[in-house]
C-alpha cells in the first residue's frame, strides 16, 4: 500500500470517527428528553462508544451488500433530533438506507421523508405513565434485569427500578450485593457508577436509588412505606411458580401485578414476547416470562411454521450450565445433576420443546426435546431437526430468515449470522432471543437442521423487560414498520 492510500484509508477512518462523535450526544439526548432510542439494523446506539456506533454502520454492509457512511446517517440523526415526538424506537439505520437507494425516496427532502414514516409519533405528546418496578430476588437476571434498566436512565425512563427484595441482612450484605451488580464474570463491569447508601439502606446506580428491601416472604412487605405504589413484582427467584404462590406478592401494600421468570404452573400465561405477547391483558395480574430457551428457539419456530409448515421435530439445547448444578460432586435431587459442572457434559430433560405450544398452540404435540449442560457459563445452542411441510434449500430458507431477522414483526426476538467463525463467547450480551447461525444451516428436500445460538442470561433479561413494559401498558412503536 503506497503513503497516498495510506492517508485515504487513515482519513476515512477519521471521518467515520468525527461523525460517530457527532452522533453520541444525539443520541443520548434523545433518549433523556423524548424517550426515543436510535438503532442501526436492529442495533441499539444507545450508550455505545464512538468504535460501537463505527461498527454498527458496518453491519448494514453485511445485510445489504452495500455501505452505508456514517456521513449518510448523521443528517437523519440530527434532523430527528429537532423533531418533536412521542417515545419510539427508531431505526434510521434502515430509515437512511431506504432514502439513499430507493429513488422514489428522493422526491422528498429528508425531513418531509421522517415526517411521513415516523406520522404516528412525530409532533405527538408522550402520554405514557412511569411504572414502578421491584426485583424480588437479586440473582443472574435480576442484576442484569438491574443493569438494563439503569442503563436508559432519564425523565423520560417509564420503567423506575425502585427496590430489590432479597433474604438476609447480614451485615456487609449491602455491600456485597453493590459488588454483584458492579462486577460480573461473564458480563463484564457495570458500565457507571455505583455506590452504598446505608443511611437509606440503598444501592445508588447512575442516579436511581435502589432501596434494598429485606424480607422472608412476598406477602410481608409494605411497600408504600418506600414510596412504592402499584409496582409489577418481577419475580427472579423461581420458588413459587403456581397462582398460590405467586398470588402472594399482591397481598403485599404497593404490589399490583406479578411476573416470574421462569415457566408457571397452571392456567398463568407463559408469555414469549413477539409470539403471544398480544395475549397480555390489562386485567393480567400474574404471568410468566417462560424460559431462556423457550424464548430463543419459540420465534424462529413460528417464522417457520408459518413460511413451510412444521409437521414435527425435535429440539436438542446445548445449553451452559446454571447455579442449580454443583461445582463438584454432591448430592442433587435431580437425576445426573449431582455430577461436576464445570467438569462434565449432563444429559438432562428440558421442557422447551413442550411448552413452545403454551405460546404458540399451532405446535401443540408437534416437538420432542432434551438438553446437554456443557461446561460453560454463558451462551447456549438450540438445534432445530424439523419435518416441514414444504420443500426448501439452504439458500432460500436462510435468505427468508435473514428478512424475518431484518425487517419482520420477530425483529427485535431473532437475530442472524452468516459469520464462518462465530463462537459461544462471542454472543455474550447479545440482545436478542436467539441468533440462527446461517453457517450451520442444513436443508434437504422438506428436512431442516438449524443452529441457533441464545444467550441464556442477557438476551432472556431483553424479553422480560419487554413483558414488563407490554404489562405496563406502555407499547413502544418501532420504525421503520
Amino acid at each position: 500500500m503506497t503513503e497516498a492510500q495510506n492517508d485515504r484509508t487513515l482519513s476515512s477512518w477519521e471521518e467515520r470517527q468525527e461523525y460517530a462523535e457527532l452522533m453520541q450526544p444525539l443520541v443520548g439526548r434523545m433518549y433523556r428528553t423524548k424517550g426515543v432510542e436510535i438503532l442501526v439494523y436492529g442495533r441499539t446506539l444507545l450508550n455505545g462508544s464512538t468504535i460501537d456506533i463505527i461498527k454498527t454502520h458496518r453491519l448494514v454492509r453485511q445485510h445489504e451488500g452495500q455501505k452505508l457512511r456514517l456521513r449518510e446517517s448523521y443528517p437523519f440523526l440530527k434532523a430527528l433530533s429537532e423533531m418533536e415526538m412521542a417515545p419510539a424506537r427508531v431505526d434510521i439505520g434502515k430509515l437512511a438506507f431506504n432514502y439513499l437507494f430507493k429513488s422514489e425516496n428522493q422526491k422528498l427532502s429528508i425531513e418531509e421523508y421522517l415526517e411521513q414514516e415516523l406520522s404516528d409519533v412525530i409532533g405527538k405528546p408522550d402520554n405514557v405513565e412511569p411504572q414502578d418496578v421491584v426485583l424480588y430476588g437479586f440473582g443472574r437476571i435480576g442484576r442484569l434485569l438491574a443493569r438494563l434498566m439503569i442503563e436508559k436512565n432519564g425523565k423520560n425512563n417509564k420503567l423506575r427500578l425502585r427496590a430489590i427484595v432479597v433474604r438476609g441482612g447480614r451485615e456487609g450484605d449491602l455491600e456485597k450485593r453493590a459488588s454483584l451488580l458492579r462486577r460480573d464474570s461473564v458480563h463484564g463491569p457495570f458500565n457507571g457508577s455505583i455506590t452504598v447508601d446505608h443511611e437509606a439502606q440503598a444501592i445508588k446506580a447512575n442516579g436511581t436509588k435502589i432501596q434494598v428491601i429485606y424480607s422472608d416472604g412476598p406477602d410481608q412487605v409494605d411497600y408504600t412505606k418506600y414510596g412504592i405504589k402499584d409496582a409489577i413484582i418481577v419475580d427472579n427467584t423461581g420458588i413459587w411458580k403456581d397462582e398460590d404462590g405467586l398470588g402472594l406478592h399482591l397481598k403485599s401494600k404497593g404490589a399490583k401485578k406479578v411476573l416470574l421468570t421462569a415457566p408457571a404452573k397452571g392456567s398463568i400465561k407463559n408469555i414469549v414476547h413477539g409470539v403471544n405477547d398480544a395475549d397480555i391483558l390489562a386485567e393480567d395480574m400474574i404471568l410468566s416470562a417462560a424460559s431462556c430457551t423457550t424464548n430463543a428457539i419459540t420465534p424462529v419456530l413460528k417464522a417457520l411454521h408459518d413460511k413451510f409448515e412444521i409437521l414435527s421435530g425435535h429440539v436438542e439445547t446445548v445449553h451452559a450450565y446454571t447455579n442449580d448444578q454443583n461445582l463438584i460432586d454432591n448430592y442433587h435431587s435431580a437425576d445426573r445433576r449431582g455430577r461436576s459442572a464445570p467438569l462434565n457434559m449432563v444429559l438432562t430433560e428440558t421442557g422447551a420443546a413442550k411448552a413452545v405450544a403454551k405460546a404458540f398452540p399451532a405446535l401443540q404435540g408437534k416437538l420432542t426435546g432434551n438438553a446437554i449442560r456443557v461446561p460453560t457459563p454463558n451462551v447456549s445452542m438450540a438445534i432445530m431437526n424439523l419435518n416441514l411441510g414444504k420443500s426448501s434449500d439452504k439458500k432460500s430458507m436462510n435468505e427468508y430468515l435473514r428478512e424475518v431477522a431484518l425487517f419482520s414483526d420477530l425483529q427485535n426476538q431473532v437475530d442472524y449470522t452468516a459469520s464462518t467463525e462465530i463462537v459461544s463467547s462471542d454472543l455474550v450480551g447479545s440482545r436478542y432471543a436467539g441468533i440462527v447461525d446461517s453457517q450451520a444451516t442444513i436443508v434437504e428436500d422438506n428436512r431442516a437442521v438449524l443452529y441457533v445460538w441464545y444467550d441464556n442470561e442477557f438476551g432472556y433479561s431483553c424479553q422480560v423487560l419487554r413483558v414488563v413494559q407490554d404489562m405496563a401498558g406502555q407499547h413502544v412503536l418501532s420504525f421503520p414498520k
